[in-house]
């Protein structure tokens, strides 16, 4: 089947004035400005859309979707917040979980989002199978995802930051780690589940844990994932806990490499930064987030000077608190130009972090990018709300104006969100049962 989404209003995609051939699950040719397609067996009028390639989601905690807004951690920093939030998230259950992360998945399609890496590393008593879960609501909505099997070994009494109930030892983290790699992960080109191993961060690991994270990474060829210099308290941490800069945490446990991204990555010199960039380091940028809870901003145009790969994620919806991924390439367009000036960070700029940057620091070539042989995720919208009157450039108006629901969005070749809705889920069902569950945590 050779379908035409044919003449759109604008779309991200050079040498595709004309749209794009979608054959199976990926792109089979893109139709310039003058041509017309030989063979088509459909054709999707696309006139009223502007087309991006399915945004990519490199940072998340989906579990925080249930502890929004929540008065014990509201007006607070990092240390605090988290010091806050801990114990009330002891209580997840797996019900919560399959909430969570229906409705987390469900909010990122809507917003555009076609691929999700979720950053899940708390573990108490009976939800040893969070990494299942979460692998099972991926699949049966049809999204992409990288699933990062988060951990902690490191609590309270060990002089991390977590509480006893929320972490695991480090015998039971790898044990786990490398059973749910041999369950679910796919390296192959078009997956759509892919595992990363992902320690949480300094103040709750081990060095023994990344280390042996960063082993099995190359074992089964998967990414690595950690929190890393968010917060200048995270920094004070890494030079009392071990005697080192977070970034040369990372050189010693094996991390400096492609194979690795990293979130937030706020407070780097200039001297790291070349590092991270020789190696390939990726770097997720989470705007939102770190403007709510005052942590910085993250340096994106040097670190991507550098080779590092930039991509964009909205963070756990406790600190941002939204999970929409328009937004956070809005958000990531303002804070850089407060940083670097207003005629360097373009629009470009942003939606490229968010599509090919976040790609690659998924360690993915197969997405992110409007090209023939990529799989055919597409985001398309509309420019029919009061919002974008008078807008005259459809690409700026996107991020300008504004936007955050699509109208279409394709995931390998099949509509997931048709005029504005999710297929085969009952949205209003889905928020009505989430929020019942988000009050076993008031």
């Amino acid at each position: 089947m050779r379908t035409w989404i044919r003449d759109p209003r604008a779309i991200l995609g050079e040498g595709a004035e004309r749209g794009l051939i979608v054959e199976g699950t990926r792109i089979a040719a893109r139709v310039g400005r003058s041509e017309t397609p030989e063979r088509v067996d459909a054709v999707f009028d696309a006139s009223r859309h502007v087309v991006l390639p399915g945004l990519i989601n490199t940072h998340h905690h989906f579990y925080q979707t249930l502890t929004r807004a929540h008065p014990s951690a509201i007006n607070k920093a990092l240390f605090p917040w988290l010091v806050a939030l801990y114990p009330i998230w002891s209580r997840l259950k797996p019900n919560h979980i399959h909430l969570a992360t229906r409705l987390a998945l469900t909010e990122l399609l809507l917003s555009g989002c076609t691929t999700a890496a979720d950053h899940h590393y708390l573990y108490p008593a009976g939800l040893e199978n969070a990494v299942d879960i979460e692998v099972e609501e991926a699949l049966s909505l049809g999204m992409r995802m990288t699933v990062s099997r988060g951990s902690m070994n490191l609590s309270v009494k060990d002089g991390g930051l977590p509480p006893d109930s929320v972490v695991q030892d480090e015998d039971t983290i790898l044990a786990d780690s490398e059973r749910v790699l041999k369950l679910f992960h796919d390296p192959k080109p078009g997956a759509r589940i892919r595992m990363a191993l992902a320690p949480c961060s300094p103040f709750s690991i081990s060095k023994a844990l990344m280390s042996e994270s960063a082993r099995l990474a190359g074992l089964y060829d998967c990414q690595l994932h950690t929190h890393l210099c968010e917060t200048e308290d995270e920094e004070r941490f890494c030079l009392d806990m071990y005697g080192l800069r977070p970034v040369d945490l990372l050189e010693e446990t094996g991390w400096m490499s492609s194979r690795a991204w990293l979130a937030h990555g706020i407070h780097f010199n200039a001297e790291e930064i070349a590092r991270l960039g020789k190696a390939g380091v990726g770097v997720c940028h989470c705007a939102a987030s770190n403007m709510v809870l005052a942590s910085g901003i993250c340096r994106t145009c040097e670190l991507e000077a550098a080779g590092s790969p930039v991509g964009l994620g909205v963070d756990g919806s406790a600190s941002n608190d939204s999970s929409n991924m328009m937004e956070a390439v809005r958000h990531a367009l303002m804070i850089g130009r407060l940083r670097y000036g207003a005629d360097k960070v373009t629009h470009f700029d942003a939606l490229r972090w968010a599509t090919e940057g976040s790609a690659r620091c998924l360690g993915r070539s197969d997405i992110g990018k409007i090209e023939e042989g990529r799989e055919a995720d597409l985001a398309l919208f509309t420019l029919d709300e009061a919002r974008f009157s008078g807008a005259h450039d459809p690409l700026a108006a996107l991020v300008l104006c504004g936007a955050h629901r699509a109208d279409r969005v394709m995931i390998a070749g099949e509509w997931r969100v048709v005029d504005g809705d999710p297929v085969g889920l009952d949205l209003g069902a889905l928020i009505a049962e989430h929020r019942a569950a988000a009050r076993d945590f008031a």
